[in-house]
């Protein structure tokens, strides 16, 4: 499994290609629902391509996250897979990241939020 938890509060995820993918991100959501709390980092390197059954695990893992008061950040995605979340509009709905060193910045980096 490519998951990894920093102490740091963040969990950094190396998806594999599909159709594994979906089964990684079904396990990401199982660690979130028994943390504490943390923000996701999906690293798409080893991905070419995503499916709407793994896009689907996507926007159920952001929105639990966001529910928690925590961040999902995707980066690493090839042209091909920005595209089609371009297609699909969810370019607006998902927060990408150049690389896994910019989207680990921007969450350390990021303010609190104030309720």
């Amino acid at each position: 499994m490519g998951i990894d938890h920093s102490s740091l509060g963040i969990l950094t995820v190396e998806l594999p290609p599909e159709p594994e993918m979906g089964l990684e991100l079904k396990a990401v959501a199982e660690v979130i629902q028994n943390e504490e709390g943390c923000d996701v980092v999906v690293d798409f390197s080893n991905a070419n391509i995503v499916t709407s059954s793994s896009i689907s695990k996507l926007l159920r893992l952001r929105k639990l996250l966001i529910d928690r008061g925590h961040r999902l950040i995707l980066c690493n995605a090839a042209p091909a897979t920005e595209g089609i979340f371009e297609v699909c509009g969810l370019d607006v709905v998902f927060e990408f990241a150049a690389d896994k060193s910019s989207a680990l910045s921007s969450i350390k980096h990021a303010q609190p939020v104030s309720i």
